[in-house]
């Protein structure tokens, strides 16, 4: 981090102590910017004058009385973008990338090394200034023919690209809301890095964490926008209970994404990720369901998981257990155990008063969804049991959020 004035003489500096010997900044058309704008700035990829390295930059403006006295300037360690990019591939058959401003890669997946201060393949930079976002056949830098989306930020103007190798592709549906849920979450996780690393950096970092919080929003109901249409079209010829299905479950997303909006994407209570998706099933009576448990915060990336895991139980309730009559009950309870010297959640569902209860032969998705969500995504185990009173869910899973 470094301070700087107007013209661009540095005042401070986290990297050295020595602030007399500190350069101009090589950046200054970006300096110039912040002044004449008043507000934060992104940068394209260029050599820092002190750390004499390939960087990034985020600029915020330090206003008194109106007028602007200093840029603040935070280079995040490029390392952050290459951790986003690598938890977010779903494969080795994908190619990641981020750019600037200028269409040049920062941040990469494979070869980020051999690859970063490089310019964007032809056949893809060409149609990155064309339109914001778009699907497109490109050809790699490695040669390899792709199948790939990109989405450019109309924040930091800076574009997620990724691309499947044309060979790996099974269908066209999967291939899209593969494309879709990496990209969203990308700039979903980019977004919160910043959030996070200006909050607790800079101490009057909140204008920028509120336009950070404003993109990730954005972005998000974006991507949901996308599934829905890609859903609409994809399951035309398809029955209206396999549409309905999906929809639904794009729903649960919705719900999970709008109440985290409201908090700003700080997380959530379970209790209200619960009520918000047990909310349709209990217009008519609410007293059909009755939840009970401790307050316990929730970390946005296990909101979301438990609100889809909540929202399976309940459809499946609705169809086929208590709450598929008049007369059925559902209890959601709740509480945090220790294991290991680790707080963990216990949730379970009980089912009574519906019909009777009879196992299914075969699993649907519904219930692998449950089950590889709770083990995957939240580090612990989801059973079942079909009980002559009611179906019982039992979910345990890890508080800590190690993403």
């Amino acid at each position: 981090m470094l301070v700087a004035n107007r013209e661009g003489r540095q005042l401070f500096s986290s990297v050295t102590s020595d602030t007399a010997g500190l350069p101009l900044r090589n950046n200054r058309e970006i300096v110039e910017k912040v002044f004449a704008t008043k507000r934060p700035q992104y940068s394209n990829l260029f050599i820092g004058a002190v750390k004499k390295q390939l960087i990034v930059t985020v600029e915020v403006p330090v206003i008194r009385d109106g007028e602007i006295l200093y840029d603040i300037s935070f280079s995040p360690p490029i390392e952050i973008f290459r951790a986003i990019i690598e938890k977010q591939r779903p494969s080795p058959d994908w190619t990641i990338s981020i750019f600037d401003g200028n269409g040049i890669s920062f941040a990469r997946i494979p070869n980020p090394q051999e690859t970063i201060g490089k310019r964007a393949s032809p056949s893809l930079y060409t149609e990155m200034f064309r339109k914001p976002e778009a699907t497109l056949q490109t050809v790699s830098l490695e040669g390899v023919p792709l199948i790939t989306a990109f989405a450019r930020s109309s924040l930091t103007g800076w574009t997620v690209a990724a691309g499947i190798a044309e060979s790996s592709l099974v269908g066209p549906l999967w291939r899209n809301l593969a494309m879709t849920s990496v990209i969203g979450g990308i700039l979903l996780l980019t977004g919160l890095a910043f959030a996070v690393r200006m909050a607790t950096t800079i101490a009057r970092g909140e204008m920028l964490h509120d336009l950070l919080i404003e993109e990730l929003n954005h972005r998000v109901k974006n991507t949901l926008a996308i599934l829905q249409s890609i859903a609409a079209q994809t399951f035309r010829s398809a029955s209206k209970a396999e549409r309905e299905k999906f929809e639904g479950r794009l729903g649960a997303l919705a719900e999970a994404h709008n109440l985290l909006s409201k908090e700003k994407w700080q997380g959530s209570e379970l209790q209200d990720v619960v009520g918000r998706v047990l909310q349709p099933y209990l217009l008519n009576n609410p007293e059909r369901a009755r939840m009970f448990g401790p307050r316990i915060p929730l970390s946005p990336r296990i909101a979301v998981v438990l609100s889809m895991i909540v929202h399976e139980m309940a459809t499946n309730a609705a169809k086929y257990g208590a709450l598929s009559n008049d007369s059925g009950t559902v209890a959601l309870d709740w509480e945090v155990i220790t294991e290991n010297a680790k707080p963990k959640l216990r949730m379970i569902w009980s089912e009574a008063g519906g019909p009777p209860v009879v196992a299914p032969v075969q699993r649907g998705f519904g219930s692998r969804l449950i089950e590889r969500s709770a083990r995957d995504q939240l580090d612990g185990e989801a059973t079942v049991d079909f009980l002559p009173r009611g179906v019982v869910y039992t979910v345990i899973c890890s508080l800590e959020d190690k993403s």
